[in-house]
């Protein structure tokens, strides 16, 4: 581990607020020549402790930072601080940047242009496979996804991104020594070898609730632009939606069912003025940067987000199989065929009058 990468450990392990190393970097960029810096000099603006010849070294706790570094060299990851030439730009202009970023994977993705993809943990079959092809056909054309590692459309979007052996980054809301949720360990496995795990909290981190919003400001930061794909009224991803408006990023979201509740939250975000988004092509139009990612080529028929035809044809209320052959345009042995499929998988139940589609 260089000196340098040392120097950023024990910034991020310094009891000093996260706005008191902001204004000691802006003013001593280097990390070294921060950590010495008089406070007592500075104590002025009111934000410091400043009795004595205190420095934010002083501050520092050796045991963690010692525990760290045997942490990132025994898993190759890396620590990127706020004023590297290495930390992501767009990420340095949101209000509260993370002083620090522990990396596991290639940091080189934290400067190529990004949308994050977030959602209901708990989606449709039809909104998991949105989320799978627009993020296969955006990560396949170049583009970096972003998404937070959860359940659900976080993980559809993370996985769309693996299918097509293209890029993506996964912001975590703990210690990159744990994965969370658990059963998320396979899929984190696969994003550290091809793609990019990233935290602002320090090895050692466990699950806390207040995580959660920290980690979504990353998301947003990060990124061009956040697609919303399916979540309730009161939902996380809308947190990240507010915080890309907030930061001046693009909001995007795809419609759905009025009688699906999974279809508030992103009616909210275009009653607001969020971009709808139905194909590849309307997200290109809002956000053109991600179709000149490093090897970028899209097809816009493959972007549609008519994922499963049958199964779009279905609605959360009561739905005759006559409206779903008429809705689908397939033949009656086609729609029966897939139903009786779709049924058996839990994605649709027959109930009098037809087929209502289920929840997840």
């Amino acid at each position: 581990m260089g000196a340098q990468s040392l120097d950023w450990l024990r910034v991020a392990r310094s009891r000093l607020p996260d706005g008191a190393k902001r204004l000691l970097l802006e003013r001593y960029p280097d990390p070294a020549r921060a950590l010495t810096a008089d406070l007592s000099r500075i104590s002025s603006a009111g934000r410091l402790p400043g009795s004595g010849r205190l420095t934010m070294k002083s501050f520092c706790d050796a045991q963690a930072v010692a525990r760290d570094r045997a942490w990132l060299e025994s898993t190759a990851a890396t620590v990127v601080g706020l004023t590297d030439p290495h930390y992501p730009r767009l990420l340095r202009q949101i209000p509260d940047p993370p002083v620090v970023l522990y990396c596991l994977g290639a940091t080189a993705l934290l400067q190529v242009p990004a949308l994050a993809i977030v959602g209901s943990r708990n989606p449709t079959p039809v909104g998991r496979e949105i989320a799978r092809n627009l993020a296969r056909q955006l990560a396949g054309g170049g583009a970096v996804i972003v998404s937070g590692l959860a359940v659900g459309i976080d993980g559809a979007a993370h996985q769309g991104a693996l299918d097509a052996k293209g890029a993506t980054i996964a912001i975590c809301a703990t210690g990159l020594d744990t994965v969370y949720p658990h059963c998320h360990q396979q899929l984190a496995g696969l994003i550290g070898h091809s793609g990019l795990l990233v935290s602002e909290f320090p090895p050692g981190t466990g699950v806390k609730r207040y995580h959660f919003p920290r980690r979504n400001r990353i998301i947003s930061g990060l990124t061009l632009g956040t697609l919303i794909v399916e979540a309730a009224r009161k939902s996380g991803s809308l947190i990240t939606a507010f915080f890309a408006a907030e930061q001046g990023r693009e909001v995007l979201a795809v419609p759905g069912s009025i009688h699906s509740p999974l279809s508030r939250g992103p009616h909210r975000l275009l009653r607001d003025g969020a971009r709808l988004v139905e194909s590849i092509a309307d997200i290109l139009e809002e956000l053109p940067a991600l179709g000149m990612a490093p090897g970028a080529s899209f097809s816009a028929a493959a972007g549609s987000v008519r994922a499963n035809p049958v199964l779009d044809a279905v609605d959360f209320a009561p739905t005759s199989v006559d409206q779903v052959i008429e809705r689908s345009g397939l033949t009656i042995t086609e729609v029966c065929a897939m139903l009786i499929r779709m049924e058996l998988a839990g994605a649709v139940r027959s109930c009098a009058g037809g087929y209502v589609r289920l929840p997840g």
